[in-house]
């Protein structure tokens, strides 16, 4: 709890019109996108500029209260719930593009940016600033970079740490920090840039953000593949980059997925095929032109019953927006949809596909797959109601194994959702315990009494959603 004390320092410090801890505020604020993760903060802070920030993040130090920095809130792994109360730090007033670069290729943003705009901005200037993660229309920049968010276009382009040029920093004791820049080379001393950039905000507050753009590509063709074999489209994904292909997106979905889908977008889906890759290519005019009508040889040779190219932007766009919608079309099915993210070496994803169909036959839960099938990102999305809760164990059990098993195959517990409180004890079936351990001691040296986004990465028990109570 807070004290009356406090409450004054930290609206001496925002304005009380940027302080906030009426009951129906700290709801809100209780929780994100992850279900069946909520807990209630203590208050709710807006700063207006990076002092603000600084000033917080001392005050919070002196006391030792929780600060947990928190964008839209479509964290999907209770990264931006607060587990121990405290603080969430909200930057709605640190929402403006500083600069666009043109001669060095770079943009300087606030973390308050929304993403989607962001982009829009970039291409106005004839530029390109490759990551697109579904919930873009609503996330912001600072959560991107918080959770190294990935997309449909990661195959190609990579995932956001690729564009993190430089931050600036408020550490957990209010001091303020400068990272890299936009120089094309800087090896002076540690990268401390790319270890904040994914660290869910668990050793500092970014304020601000210079970030990498490239050139826009100069044309782009969309291909859709069906399949009534699942084995079939996964051996697809493997043939495509195993002949040095690398297209700017590589989707898969399986069919109670397409269903869904279609029944939400309404564009003419085929409902009745067993898997669909939707694959991007972009770049000249003449590459394109190639690595389409290669890409579609390869999904003849193996098993593709259709094959279509879409003939206009309009439809590209229709069918990328389809695919965009594919957690908001299954959410519609059942009270709770539980969207996990799973990431194996693209060579083993008929494998886990296959184990996936599998334990969820196994524990008698209903999992509908979808995913960035090039880069081996699947996001296996069970659908539930968490009222029943024999079903809620089976379905704790189905992913706990789906995990191991990606682990098993070379991959990891999440590509890019992040760990937050979710994955937290599972932590281990990747890095090991001694990971966890060398961690733990970065975590402790930047923030040793311990305010930034506690609860998150590092478990105390075996995993299980849980609601705290206010």
């Amino acid at each position: 709890m807070l004290t009356k004390e406090i409450k004054q320092q930290l609206t001496a410090i925002v304005g009380p019109e940027n302080f906030a801890d009426s009951k129906a505020s700290q709801l809100v604020y209780s929780f994100d996108a992850t279900p069946q993760f909520q807990a209630m903060p203590d208050a709710i802070v807006s700063p207006r500029n990076k002092v603000e920030v600084a000033e917080v993040v001392k005050c919070c130090s002196q006391h030792r209260i929780p600060l947990v920095p928190r964008g839209s809130g479509t964290n999907l792994s209770a990264g931006t719930t607060p587990q121990q109360g405290g603080i969430v730090l909200l930057f709605k007033h640190l929402d403006q593009i500083v600069e666009i670069d043109e001669e060095n290729l770079t943009i300087t943003t606030q973390p308050g940016v929304n993403t989607l705009e962001l982009i829009e901005a970039v291409e106005a200037k004839g530029l390109f600033y490759p990551p697109d993660p579904s919930s873009m229309k609503i996330s912001q920049i600072g959560g991107n970079i918080n959770e190294n968010s990935g997309g449909l276009r990661g195959l190609k382009y990579g995932v956001t740490r690729d564009y993190v040029m430089g931050l600036e920093i408020v550490l957990p004791n209010g001091e303020i920090i400068r990272t890299g820049g936009k120089l094309a080379k800087d090896v002076a001393g540690y990268d401390l840039t790319r270890l904040f950039v994914g660290s869910e905000g668990t050793l500092g507050i970014i304020t601000e953000a210079t970030l990498k753009l490239i050139p826009m590509p100069e044309t782009k063709k969309t291909v859709l593949a069906l399949y009534e074999d699942i084995d079939a489209a996964a051996r697809t994904v493997s043939k495509i980059i195993a002949s040095r292909i690398i297209p700017t997106t590589l989707e898969f979905l399986d069919q109670p997925t397409i269903k869904v889908v279609e029944e939400f977008s309404n564009i003419g889906l085929p409902t009745h095929v067993k898997a669909m890759l939707l694959i991007e290519q972009d770049g000249s005019t003449q590459t394109v032109e190639k690595d389409i009508e290669d890409i579609s040889e390869i999904c003849r040779e193996n098993e593709a019953i259709e094959i279509s190219v879409a003939k206009t932007e309009a439809d590209a766009e229709a069918l990328r927006t389809a695919r965009r919608s594919a957690l908001s079309a299954l959410a519609r099915l059942k009270p709770t949809t539980i969207l996990e993210d799973a990431t194996v070496p693209r060579s083993e994803i008929a494998k886990m596909v296959k184990a996936i169909n599998q334990i969820a036959r196994k524990y008698d839960v209903e999992i509908c797959t979808f995913g960035h099938a090039g880069d081996g990102n699947l996001h296996p999305t069970c659908l539930t109601d968490a009222r029943n809760k024999p079903e809620m164990e089976r379905v704790e059990q189905a992913f706990e194994e789906i995990f191991q098993t990606a682990v098993d195959l070379g991959g990891t517990i999440t590509g890019e959702h992040g760990v937050g409180a979710m994955k937290a004890p599972y932590l281990h079936l990747k890095l090991g315990e001694a990971g966890i351990s060398a961690m733990q001691g970065v975590k402790q040296a930047f923030d040793p009494y311990n305010i930034m986004n506690p609860g998150k990465m590092f478990a105390k028990s075996s995993r299980k959603r849980v609601v705290v109570s206010p």
